[in-house]
């Protein structure tokens, strides 16, 4: 999967993983999966709440944010804007953006007000009422109003 950017200067990317809200875990996981792919990284800035990897591959960068949330959870936006043309096409540039969640299955939660336990986590995040067995299932852009309880 290693993409040349021979004849491209030092700096050039087209793509922006943004890691926010990470445990060391998935930073190690991230770091490790562009090594072995060997992308070139033109430069990694540490933000407030993250870091912003600029890479050379943007289908290595989109394709990082799906193994993400498969195996850490989370929620991925992905967005792209237009950067220039080269030939009659089009070149766009994305942006990945990975939210790490505080939560995992079995934590008990609160969700628009309510306790919760949470049952799943997949495609959506499936909530339980643990008095009532009222289940609930939550979009992944809706998963910061699910809030980790302390007890």
């Amino acid at each position: 999967m290693v993409k040349s950017i021979e004849g491209k200067h030092i700096e050039y990317y087209e793509a922006i993983l943004q890691l926010r809200e990470i445990t060391d875990e998935i930073l190690e996981f991230v770091e490790k999966e562009i090594k072995k792919a060997q992308i070139h990284v033109a430069k990694i800035k540490e933000v407030v709440n993250g870091y912003d990897f600029y890479l050379a591959d943007n289908s290595f960068t989109r394709q990082l944010g799906r193994k993400l949330q498969g195996k850490f959870y989370g929620e991925v936006l992905l967005t792209t804007s237009l950067v220039g043309r080269k030939k009659d096409k089009d070149l766009h540039r994305f942006t990945v953006l990975f939210r790490g969640i505080n939560y995992s299955k079995g934590d008990l939660v609160e969700y628009r007000g309510e306790k919760y336990l949470v049952r799943g986590l997949g495609q959506e995040i499936l909530l339980q009422q643990p008095e009532t067995g009222r289940k609930v299932n939550v979009k992944w852009k809706n998963n910061r109003e699910v809030k980790k309880r302390s007890s």
